[in-house]
Parts: structure tokens; C-alpha cells; sequence
């Protein structure tokens, strides 16, 4: 089934994104999401609160606000125990994630995977490499060692920049919704049209040639490569969904509000058989017209998944060291000076 017109599909072969309303209903798909979430807070809060880091379970407080005043109160902003997804080294036997049935109806929403069927066809495998993400306002984070906040505002890259190699080929498409309306003041995602043309861009790793303003840390492109005065900033509403081209460079808008950005952002969708670029994390089959009996349909089964991947991370990139290479950049890469 084809969700997307053809004016659509156009936008996003010529453009390298699209933005399509209506996809994902807010109270069937994403309102039973932000319940799941909301115990994981209550959760969070009494960790903490039983521990001595905070003085209060702030059970009083709405999710944003109870959630801001946590990150406040300790200095942190806990993603990984929202997160979907393991880091790239130190994972732990007990290494917080949240894989819980809410979040696996959503990422195999049939509307949803209607969107991406129209651009990658019905064979369609859950890539591994996905995450939510609660940015709070950035005038309430911690900055880290190089001036800026904690969770701030995210670096000019491209999808596939953040993946290995073996991916290269993959026709892997990355999908960005919101579980709340999206200001400009909240810090929405920001793409640059056409800008996946010329296909891959060096990232640079510590890069400071983007400007003061710009976030130092983590792999960026340099500017001096593509148009970044032509970006476009991309608010959206509850429903909506951002499709992105593998090789669009995009980044985020800092949070300046008062309150939470609150996205499934990075999640990613390839065709099945093709390399996901996390050989190590665990991907599903979502949909498949061919073979209906290869879908993944239990969320019991997903979550135990990512617990197994968790458990064979703990044996691995431990204390500095790389049995598993992440990522395809190193430091003074070529072309970064």
C-alpha cells in the first residue's frame, strides 16, 4: 500500500525529505506512548529519590515539568532509561533501556510502515538504529567539557555518517515524529534540501570550524561542504511524519522554550536482507507482503532482544576498548583541519 502521492515521493527524491500529515494518531498510537513513559518516570523518580538525589518523587508535576525539574535537580538527563536503544560501549548488566509494547506498536504502526512501503517497497526490516529523545531546555542543562549543554542543540550530519561501512549500500530510510506539537523555539529538526545529492560527507570528530555558536563534540560535517544557508527548519504537529533521504544533512534547533522536545527521532527502516550498519543491535521484521509469518508481532519478544544484545554488550568495548567499531570516522580525519 502506498501512502505517499506522487508529488510526494517526488518532493523527497528531489528535496531529500518530506513531510507528510496525518500519519500517526495521536490517541491511538502516540497518547498509550507517552502512558508507557510516564511509568518509567515514576519509576526514575523513585530510583532517585530513594537513593538521595533528589528531595522529592515530584509526582505532582505534569511529564515535563516533573521531568525538567529532575534533570535540574541532578544534573543529568537520564535518556538512557526512555531510550530504545544501548550505547556504543560501558553497557552494563543493568544498563537501562525502555523496549515496552506502547513504543513497539508505534514503530510498526501500519500507517507508518504505509509511508515507508511507498519509498523503500513491502519488504520492510526495523533497523536498530533508533532512539527517542526528551531535549529539555537548554538553560537548565549541565554543559559538558566543552561549553555546551549536555543534551543541546544536534550536529549537521548525514544517517549513514553514523553507521559502518557495511552499510553502505542499504537503502535505509530514517523517519522523525514528535509525541507533542513541535515549536521553532523547541528545537525541531532541521534538513538542508538536496543537500543528499553529492552522497556522503566527511564528519568530523571534536570539529570547531562551524563557528561559535555551533555544538563542539560528537562527529560533525564542516559547513564549508554543502549550502547550510539554505537549511529549513521543520516544526511539526502530533500525527505528522519526516521522512529523510540516507545522505540528507540535517541537525536540530536548540530548545529555547520552557518546556520539553519530546521525538522519536533516527528511527530507521531498510529493506529486508540488507545490512543495517549495527550488526551488533537487533532489528525486526516489520512488514513483509511476501512473507507475513516473518513479521515480529510480539513486544515481549522485541524487548527480549535488546536484552540479549545488552548482555553481549556487557562483554564487549569495555574500559576504552573497540571489539566492535560503531562508527567509520577517527580523529584528524582528512579533510577536517
Amino acid at each position: 500500500m502506498s501512502l505517499l502521492s506522487p508529488k510526494q515521493i517526488d518532493h523527497f527524491n528531489e528535496q531529500g525529505y518530506v513531510v507528510i500529515e496525518k500519519v500517526i494518531d495521536p490517541t491511538t498510537v502516540l497518547d498509550p506512548v507517552i502512558d508507557e513513559y510516564t511509568q518509567v518516570l515514576d519509576f526514575l523518580a523513585n530510583e532517585l529519590y530513594q537513593s538521595g538525589q533528589i528531595v522529592s518523587e515530584y509526582s505532582h508535576l505534569p511529564f515535563d515539568q516533573r521531568f525538567i525539574t529532575i534533570c535540574h535537580e541532578t544534573g543529568q538527563t537520564h535518556q538512557q532509561f526512555f531510550d530504545f536503544s544501548l550505547p556504543k560501549s560501558g553497557v552494563k548488566a543493568d544498563t537501562p533501556f525502555w523496549a515496552g509494547p506502547a513504543v513497539f506498536h508505534a514503530l510498526t504502526d501500519a500507517a507508518l510502515l504505509d509511508a515507508v512501503e511507498s519509498l523503500i517497497g513491502s519488504e520492510i526490516y526495523s533497523n536498530p538504529v533508533q532512539h527517542v529523545r526528551i531535549k529539555p531546555p537548554e538553560h537548565l542543562l549541565p554543559t559538558n567539557q566543552f561549553g555546551n549543554p549536555i543534551l543541546g542543540a544536534t550536529t549537521w550530519h548525514q544517517d549513514q555518517g553514523v553507521i559502518t561501512p557495511d552499510a553502505n549500500e542499504t537503502d535505509m530510510i530514517t523517519v522523525w515524529f514528535s509525541l507533542e506539537d513541535v515549536s521553532i523555539e523547541q528545537g525541531p529538526l532541521k534538513v538542508v534540501p538536496k543537500s543528499h545529492k553529492p552522497g556522503l560527507q566527511i564528519h568530523c570528530l571534536n570539529y570547531t570550524g562551524n563557528g561559535p555558536k555551533q555544538t563542539v563534540g560528537g562527529a560533525q560535517i564542516p559547513e564549508k561542504l554543502f549550502a547550510a544557508e539554505t537549511v529549513v527548519p521543520l516544526p511539526v504537529k502530533r500525527g505528522e511524519v519526516i521522512l529523510m533521504h540516507k545522505h540528507t544533512i540535517h541537525g536540530s534547533l536548540p530548545n529555547l522554550s520552557d518546556t520539553i522536545r519530546w521525538s522519536f527521532d533516527l528511527l530507521r527502516y531498510n529493506p529486508t536482507g540488507q545490512a543495517t550498519g549495527r550488526q551488533v543491535f537487533p532489528g525486526f521484521v516489520a512488514r513483509s507482503r511476501q512473507n507475513p509469518d516473518s513479521e515480529l508481532r510480539d513486544p515481549d519478544q522485541w524487548s527480549q532482544l535488546w536484552s540479549q544484545a545488552r548482555t553481549e554488550m556487557a562483554q564487549i568495548n569495555q574500559q576504552g576498548q573497540t571489539d566492535f567499531k560503531f562508527d567509520r570516522w577517527y580523529p584528524d580525519q582528512l579533510g577536517c583541519a
